[in-house]
Protein backbone atom coordinates (compact mmCIF):
# COMPACT_ATOMS: atom_id res chain seq x y z
CA UNK A 1 0.00 0.00 0.00
CA UNK A 2 1.45 3.35 -1.03
CA UNK A 3 0.91 6.86 0.16
CA UNK A 4 -1.35 9.05 -1.90
CA UNK A 5 0.12 12.09 -3.65
CA UNK A 6 -0.22 15.50 -2.10
CA UNK A 7 -3.63 17.13 -2.48
CA UNK A 8 -2.31 19.60 -5.03
CA UNK A 9 -1.33 16.70 -7.28
CA UNK A 10 2.41 17.02 -6.80
CA UNK A 11 4.44 13.96 -5.76
CA UNK A 12 5.27 13.43 -2.11
CA UNK A 13 8.80 12.26 -2.86
CA UNK A 14 11.18 13.68 -0.30
CA UNK A 15 14.11 12.72 -2.52
CA UNK A 16 13.20 15.49 -4.96
CA UNK A 17 12.26 18.25 -2.57
CA UNK A 18 11.25 18.13 1.07
CA UNK A 19 7.61 19.30 1.31
CA UNK A 20 6.57 22.04 3.63
CA UNK A 21 5.23 20.74 6.94
CA UNK A 22 1.48 20.59 7.30
CA UNK A 23 1.83 22.29 10.68
CA UNK A 24 4.62 24.19 12.40
CA UNK A 25 4.51 24.79 16.14
CA UNK A 26 6.95 27.57 16.96
CA UNK A 27 7.84 28.21 20.63
CA UNK A 28 4.22 27.79 21.65
CA UNK A 29 3.23 28.38 25.24
CA UNK A 30 -0.19 28.39 26.89
CA UNK A 31 -0.92 29.79 30.33
CA UNK A 32 -4.11 30.10 32.32
CA UNK A 33 -4.32 32.77 35.00
CA UNK A 34 -1.64 35.30 35.91
CA UNK A 35 1.12 35.85 38.42
CA UNK A 36 1.82 33.30 41.11
CA UNK A 37 -1.37 31.35 40.37
CA UNK A 38 -0.69 30.97 36.63
CA UNK A 39 -0.91 27.44 35.26
CA UNK A 40 1.46 26.72 32.36
CA UNK A 41 -0.19 24.08 30.18
CA UNK A 42 2.46 24.37 27.44
CA UNK A 43 6.00 25.70 27.64
CA UNK A 44 7.95 26.71 24.51
CA UNK A 45 6.89 23.74 22.38
CA UNK A 46 8.57 23.42 18.97
CA UNK A 47 7.25 20.82 16.55
CA UNK A 48 6.76 20.18 12.85
CA UNK A 49 4.14 17.75 11.55
CA UNK A 50 4.65 16.48 8.01
CA UNK A 51 1.95 16.15 5.38
CA UNK A 52 0.30 12.75 5.70
CA UNK A 53 2.03 11.91 8.97
CA UNK A 54 0.35 9.90 11.70
CA UNK A 55 1.58 11.40 14.95
CA UNK A 56 0.79 9.96 18.38
CA UNK A 57 0.91 12.20 21.44
CA UNK A 58 1.56 10.37 24.70
CA UNK A 59 1.66 11.63 28.25
CA UNK A 60 -0.15 11.64 31.58
CA UNK A 61 -3.14 13.82 32.41
CA UNK A 62 -2.07 17.43 32.65
CA UNK A 63 0.93 17.03 30.39
CA UNK A 64 -0.48 19.44 27.76
CA UNK A 65 -1.67 16.98 25.10
CA UNK A 66 -5.25 18.25 24.78
CA UNK A 67 -4.16 21.87 25.01
CA UNK A 68 -1.75 21.36 22.12
CA UNK A 69 -4.37 19.54 20.03
CA UNK A 70 -6.94 22.28 20.64
CA UNK A 71 -4.45 24.91 19.53
CA UNK A 72 -3.56 22.92 16.39
CA UNK A 73 -7.26 22.68 15.56
CA UNK A 74 -7.99 26.36 16.07
CA UNK A 75 -10.20 25.72 19.11
CA UNK A 76 -7.84 27.67 21.36
CA UNK A 77 -5.09 30.24 20.95
CA UNK A 78 -1.56 30.08 22.38
CA UNK A 79 -0.43 32.64 24.91
CA UNK A 80 2.86 32.93 23.04
CA UNK A 81 4.48 31.53 19.90
CA UNK A 82 2.98 30.73 16.51
CA UNK A 83 1.05 27.94 14.77
CA UNK A 84 1.57 27.87 11.00
CA UNK A 85 -0.64 25.77 8.72
CA UNK A 86 0.72 25.45 5.18
CA UNK A 87 2.37 28.84 5.44
CA UNK A 88 -0.60 30.57 7.12
CA UNK A 89 -0.14 31.94 10.61
CA UNK A 90 -3.16 30.74 12.58
CA UNK A 91 -2.25 32.92 15.53
CA UNK A 92 -2.73 36.02 13.39
CA UNK A 93 -6.21 35.03 12.23
CA UNK A 94 -9.40 36.61 13.50
CA UNK A 95 -12.27 34.48 14.77
CA UNK A 96 -14.02 34.33 11.39
CA UNK A 97 -10.85 33.08 9.69
CA UNK A 98 -10.28 30.48 12.39
CA UNK A 99 -13.85 29.26 11.92
CA UNK A 100 -13.19 28.82 8.20
CA UNK A 101 -9.94 27.00 9.00
CA UNK A 102 -11.78 24.54 11.26
CA UNK A 103 -14.61 24.08 8.77
CA UNK A 104 -12.50 23.63 5.66
CA UNK A 105 -9.38 21.87 6.92
CA UNK A 106 -9.88 20.12 10.27
CA UNK A 107 -11.76 17.02 11.34
CA UNK A 108 -12.15 16.33 15.07
CA UNK A 109 -12.72 13.04 16.87
CA UNK A 110 -13.25 13.16 20.62
CA UNK A 111 -13.59 10.57 23.36
CA UNK A 112 -17.37 10.88 23.31
CA UNK A 113 -19.15 10.33 20.03
CA UNK A 114 -21.68 13.22 20.07
CA UNK A 115 -23.99 11.51 17.59
CA UNK A 116 -27.58 12.69 17.25
CA UNK A 117 -29.75 9.81 18.55
CA UNK A 118 -32.70 10.51 16.26
CA UNK A 119 -30.61 10.36 13.09
CA UNK A 120 -29.32 7.26 11.32
CA UNK A 121 -25.64 6.58 10.77
CA UNK A 122 -25.90 7.95 7.23
CA UNK A 123 -27.76 11.06 8.40
CA UNK A 124 -25.26 11.80 11.18
CA UNK A 125 -22.45 11.84 8.61
CA UNK A 126 -24.53 13.80 6.10
CA UNK A 127 -24.74 16.71 8.56
CA UNK A 128 -21.09 17.45 7.77
CA UNK A 129 -21.28 16.81 4.04
CA UNK A 130 -24.02 19.42 3.69
CA UNK A 131 -21.69 22.25 4.76
CA UNK A 132 -18.36 21.02 3.33
CA UNK A 133 -16.85 22.38 0.13
CA UNK A 134 -15.83 19.05 -1.42
CA UNK A 135 -17.35 16.27 0.65
CA UNK A 136 -17.38 12.56 0.00
CA UNK A 137 -20.68 10.73 0.07
CA UNK A 138 -21.71 9.53 3.57
CA UNK A 139 -21.72 5.98 2.22
CA UNK A 140 -18.11 6.35 1.09
CA UNK A 141 -16.96 7.75 4.42
CA UNK A 142 -18.72 4.99 6.34
CA UNK A 143 -17.22 2.40 4.02
CA UNK A 144 -13.73 3.63 4.90
CA UNK A 145 -14.36 2.74 8.55
CA UNK A 146 -16.05 -0.58 7.80
CA UNK A 147 -19.66 0.42 8.42
CA UNK A 148 -21.09 0.17 4.93
CA UNK A 149 -23.66 -2.35 6.21
CA UNK A 150 -24.85 -0.12 9.08
CA UNK A 151 -25.99 2.92 7.08
CA UNK A 152 -29.58 2.98 8.31
CA UNK A 153 -28.99 2.03 11.93
CA UNK A 154 -29.52 4.51 14.75
CA UNK A 155 -26.79 5.15 17.35
CA UNK A 156 -28.68 3.11 19.98
CA UNK A 157 -28.45 0.10 17.65
CA UNK A 158 -24.64 0.34 17.44
CA UNK A 159 -21.89 -0.75 19.79
CA UNK A 160 -19.59 1.85 21.36
CA UNK A 161 -16.85 1.06 18.86
CA UNK A 162 -19.25 1.38 15.95
CA UNK A 163 -20.48 4.73 17.23
CA UNK A 164 -16.91 5.97 17.44
CA UNK A 165 -16.28 4.82 13.89
CA UNK A 166 -19.35 6.79 12.82
CA UNK A 167 -17.77 9.81 14.52
CA UNK A 168 -14.58 9.18 12.53
CA UNK A 169 -16.57 8.89 9.29
CA UNK A 170 -18.31 12.17 10.11
CA UNK A 171 -14.93 13.84 10.71
CA UNK A 172 -13.39 12.63 7.44
CA UNK A 173 -16.44 13.10 5.21
CA UNK A 174 -15.45 16.69 4.45
CA UNK A 175 -12.00 15.47 3.32
CA UNK A 176 -10.05 17.37 5.99
CA UNK A 177 -6.36 17.99 5.63
CA UNK A 178 -5.98 17.42 9.38
CA UNK A 179 -7.60 14.76 11.55
CA UNK A 180 -7.22 15.48 15.27
CA UNK A 181 -8.23 12.73 17.68
CA UNK A 182 -8.42 13.29 21.44
CA UNK A 183 -8.52 9.97 23.33
CA UNK A 184 -10.82 8.31 20.76
CA UNK A 185 -10.62 4.97 22.60
CA UNK A 186 -10.90 6.34 26.14
CA UNK A 187 -14.47 5.09 26.61
CA UNK A 188 -13.91 1.71 24.95
CA UNK A 189 -12.55 -1.67 26.00
CA UNK A 190 -9.17 -2.66 24.58
CA UNK A 191 -10.47 -4.99 21.85
CA UNK A 192 -12.96 -2.43 20.56
CA UNK A 193 -10.33 0.29 20.86
CA UNK A 194 -8.06 -1.63 18.50
CA UNK A 195 -10.77 -1.63 15.82
CA UNK A 196 -11.23 2.13 16.18
CA UNK A 197 -7.49 2.79 15.98
CA UNK A 198 -7.14 0.58 12.93
CA UNK A 199 -9.95 2.58 11.30
CA UNK A 200 -8.02 5.82 11.98
CA UNK A 201 -4.83 4.29 10.59
CA UNK A 202 -6.69 3.09 7.48
CA UNK A 203 -8.06 6.59 6.87
CA UNK A 204 -4.59 8.08 7.29
CA UNK A 205 -3.15 5.65 4.74
CA UNK A 206 -5.99 5.80 2.21
CA UNK A 207 -6.63 9.55 2.24
CA UNK A 208 -3.17 10.81 3.17
CA UNK A 209 -4.75 12.86 5.95
CA UNK A 210 -2.30 14.39 8.42
CA UNK A 211 -3.33 12.84 11.73
CA UNK A 212 -2.52 13.63 15.35
CA UNK A 213 -3.82 11.21 17.96
CA UNK A 214 -3.81 11.67 21.74
CA UNK A 215 -3.73 8.63 23.97
CA UNK A 216 -2.63 7.37 27.38
CA UNK A 217 -1.92 3.93 25.92
CA UNK A 218 1.69 3.43 24.88
CA UNK A 219 1.00 0.29 22.71
CA UNK A 220 -0.90 2.52 20.29
CA UNK A 221 2.49 3.92 19.29
CA UNK A 222 2.83 0.89 17.00
CA UNK A 223 0.49 2.72 14.61
CA UNK A 224 2.44 5.94 14.43
CA UNK A 225 5.03 7.35 12.07
CA UNK A 226 6.29 9.31 15.07
CA UNK A 227 5.60 9.43 18.80
CA UNK A 228 5.81 12.58 20.91
CA UNK A 229 5.81 12.21 24.70
CA UNK A 230 4.76 15.29 26.66
CA UNK A 231 5.44 16.01 30.33
CA UNK A 232 4.74 19.21 32.27
CA UNK A 233 3.86 21.08 29.10
CA UNK A 234 7.11 20.24 27.30
CA UNK A 235 8.21 17.67 24.74
CA UNK A 236 10.02 15.09 26.85
CA UNK A 237 10.76 12.56 24.11
CA UNK A 238 10.39 12.19 20.36
CA UNK A 239 10.92 8.98 18.44
CA UNK A 240 10.35 7.76 14.90
CA UNK A 241 8.81 4.37 14.25
CA UNK A 242 10.85 2.87 11.36
CA UNK A 243 8.82 -0.33 11.48
CA UNK A 244 5.54 1.28 10.44
CA UNK A 245 4.33 -0.82 7.53
CA UNK A 246 1.03 -1.47 5.72
CA UNK A 247 0.29 -4.59 7.78
CA UNK A 248 0.40 -3.72 11.47
CA UNK A 249 -1.31 -4.91 14.58
CA UNK A 250 -1.52 -3.59 18.12
CA UNK A 251 -0.49 -5.71 21.09
CA UNK A 252 -1.93 -4.63 24.42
Amino acid sequence: MTRHPARDGSPCSRSRQAPLPALEVQAVGKSYGTGAVAVHALRAVDLEIAEGELLVLLGPSGSGKSTLLNILGGLDRPSEGRIVFRGQDLTAMNEASLTRYRRDHVGFVFQFYNLIPSLTTRENVALVTEIARNPMRPEEALGLVGLEKRLDHFPAQLSGGEQQRVAIARAIAKRPHLLLCDEPTGALDSKTGVLVLEAIEHVNTELGTTTALITHNAPIAALADRVIALADGRIAEMRINPARAPARSITW
